[in-house]
């Protein structure tokens, strides 16, 4: 039971807070600073999948991911993982800069 509840609590904070608007969005777009759009992905697969055998359990799913708590911890890992991705930007413009004026002597 312990592991089923894990399991569910996983699938939850995987789901995003609107699943149709997963599909709108692009793994591979370059400007693109969510790194949450993969697991919202995956999340929206299983969605579909747990959906299409019993509607009764996707619909738990959805009103699962509505949980403020739930929502509320998605959010903060947008912020967070937001943040570490404009450090990441700025880290290989850094280097980029460095190799071109150090290394290269441009």
């Amino acid at each position: 039971m312990v592991q089923y509840r894990a399991l569910v609590i996983a699938l939850i904070l995987l789901l995003s807070t609107t699943v149709p608007e997963v599909h709108s969005k692009s793994i591979f777009e370059k400007d693109r600073r969510d790194w949450l759009v993969i697991p919202d992905a995956i999340a929206a697969y299983i969605y579909e999948a747990v959906n299409k055998v019993s509607p009764r359990a996707g619909q738990f799913l959805l009103d699962a991911a509505q949980i403020p708590v739930v929502a509320g911890t998605r959010n903060f890992l947008i912020r967070e993982t937001a943040k570490l991705s404009i450090m990441a930007e700025q880290l290989i413009e850094k280097i980029k800069n460095m190799l071109n004026t150090k290394v290269l002597g441009y």
